[in-house]
């Protein structure tokens, strides 16, 4: 399990004390300091079975400039867009080693992630 995280906000750091209250193994990724590659917002994106301006945190997306439209001839854009600007991406992102992810911005999701980590539905 890896999580993407902004140690600096709440959420965050709500995600991470989740993680460690339920025991389970995971990798943090500081993703300001270590950005993912467009490939690896690929991955993400089919995990989470969403598009690139679904994770797009829509002020920081704005003021980096990602104001492209939010459709498929777009969508290179808009990876670029967040490689390049992880600023502008929601956190924290959570990948589990069976190839879901969720974005944890909520104890549900969290827990989601958890369970499925510990092989359960």
């Amino acid at each position: 399990m890896e999580i993407w995280v902004n140690p600096a906000r709440s959420k965050c750091r709500t995600a991470l004390d989740d993680l460690d209250a339920a025991g389970v193994s995971y990798t943090v990724r500081r993703y300001l300091d270590d950005p993912p590659t467009r490939a690896e917002l690929e991955d993400v994106l089919a995990a989470l079975g969403l598009e690139p301006w679904d994770i797009a945190r829509p002020k920081e997306a704005t003021e980096e400039g990602l104001t492209f439209p939010r459709e498929p001839g777009h969508r290179g854009q808009w990876l670029d867009g967040l490689a390049t600007h992880p600023r502008a991406i929601q956190r924290p992102i959570i990948t589990a080693a069976e190839g879901t992810a969720v974005i944890g911005r909520d104890p549900g999701s969290v827990a989601a992630a958890i369970r499925r980590e510990a092989g359960e539905p």
